[in-house]
C-alpha cells in the first residue's frame, strides 16, 4: 500500500466552493482502480492550505493508472480552477514503529 500526499494552496475566498467541488470529485476518485480510501484536511495555521491523503494499492495504480485516465481529467477539471499554484504531490510508504 502507498499513500499519496498532496498539498493544495487554494485561491483566496474560494475555500467553501473548493470543499464542495472536492466532495463532488470524490466519487470519481473512489471509482478509480487501485483506490483504497482518501481524506481531506484543512490547515489550522493557513486556512487556504489543504492536504489530501489518498491510499492506493500501488504507486503504479496511481501514477500510471489513474493519472492517465479520463477519470483523472474529470477530477482535475473539477478542481484545478481553485488552485493558487500546482499541487505538491509525494508518495509515502508506512514504516512500522510499534514494538511487540
Amino acid at each position: 500500500m502507498i499513500r499519496e500526499v498532496a498539498t493544495l494552496s487554494i485561491k483566496a475566498g474560494m475555500r467553501n466552493d473548493f470543499e464542495s467541488a472536492f466532495r463532488h470529485a470524490s466519487s470519481i476518485l473512489e471509482a478509480a482502480r487501485g483506490y483504497i480510501t482518501h481524506e481531506l484536511h484543512k490547515c489550522v495555521e493557513a486556512a487556504d492550505r489543504y492536504m489530501v491523503i489518498v491510499q492506493w494499492h500501488s504507486l503504479k495504480e496511481h501514477a500510471v493508472g489513474f493519472r492517465h485516465t479520463v477519470q483523472y481529467e474529470q477530477w482535475n477539471a473539477l478542481l484545478e480552477a481553485y488552485y493558487e499554484s500546482p499541487p505538491q504531490v509525494e508518495h509515502y510508504v508506512q514504516i512500522p514503529v510499534h514494538l511487540k
